[in-house]
């Protein structure tokens, strides 16, 4: 290999690394931006498949966010029974996919349908955060606060699993926006935290599926997850740090962002 083959695959390496290191950082802050912002980045800034880039990342954010649960759940910031039902939902659909997948495993034909609907949902998403329309916390009852739309929940888990297995997109966005509708007086540390503590098995079990169908590429994985760990960590850490008057336009700013780029 000559000098100049090794610096490229050096810089590739770093660049790796600092992209891992910002997709950190950015779920551990918000518990958007693992499939939502690396999956793109891969596939257009450094020219890797769409499969391989979904499987990859699918792994990359399990350990990257298995590091953020620890965090959040010495905060008290996880709410373990609506994660359970999430899972409920989402791990079933996931296998289903798996095995969908298996059989075509035409990934680009759905990417356009993935990208197009998950962008009207973060638009929706962003709309409601900016506007205040997560509801009036003085009109709910005492009881709300811990009231758990059993059905609801693992339909929408279910949703979770099929978006996630097929894009690697969904377990931050599409989940933070579950939680926030399905849960309104549940404060946004928690929210991010419930969405971590759900998005760790679903995309742990959908990137070992993938990985069965060789869609994992080893030495990417390793550069990303080199970045992640410290970046997960200042985000979680600053996460408890920063009021929700701030934290609600941040989340919906970045799902703004991450729409256009769907979009366009």
């Amino acid at each position: 290999m000559s000098c100049a083959q090794g610096a490229k695959g050096v810089f590739m390496e770093w660049s790796y690394a600092i992209s891992g290191l910002l997709g950190g950082f950015l779920v551990g802050l918000t518990g958007v931006g693992g499939g939502s912002l690396m999956t793109p980045l891969l596939v257009m800034v450094f020219g890797i498949s769409p499969s391989t880039a979904v499987g990859t990342d699918l792994l990359y954010a399990a350990a990257t966010k298995a590091s953020g649960v620890w965090v959040h759940t010495r905060k008290n910031n996880v709410d373990w029974k609506a994660a359970r039902l999430l899972i409920l939902g989402s791990a079933p659909a996931s296998l289903l996919t798996l095995w969908l997948l298996r059989g075509f495993k035409p990934i680009q034909a759905y990417e356009p349908f993935v990208r197009y609907g998950l962008g009207a949902a973060l638009v929706l998403t962003a709309g409601a955060l900016l506007c205040g329309l997560r509801g009036n916390r003085c009109m709910l009852q005492p009881g709300d606060a811990d009231a758990h739309p059993v059905a609801l929940t693992v339909a929408l888990g279910a949703l979770i699993g099929a978006l996630v297995t097929i894009s690697s997109v969904g377990a931050g966005a599409v989940g933070t926006a579950v939680l926030i509708a399905l849960y309104p007086r549940m404060p946004i540390p928690r929210i991010v935290g419930t969405d971590i503590a759900h998005a760790v098995p679903l995309t742990l079990l959908a990137g070992l599926g993938h990985f069965s169908l060789g869609h994992v590429n080893g030495g990417l994985l390793v550069n990303l997850l080199l970045g992640s760990i410290p970046g997960i960590w200042l985000g979680s850490h600053l996460n408890a740090h920063i009021p929700e008057k701030l934290s609600r336009p941040l989340l919906a700013t970045l799902l703004l962002l991450i729409a256009a780029k769907l979009f366009f």
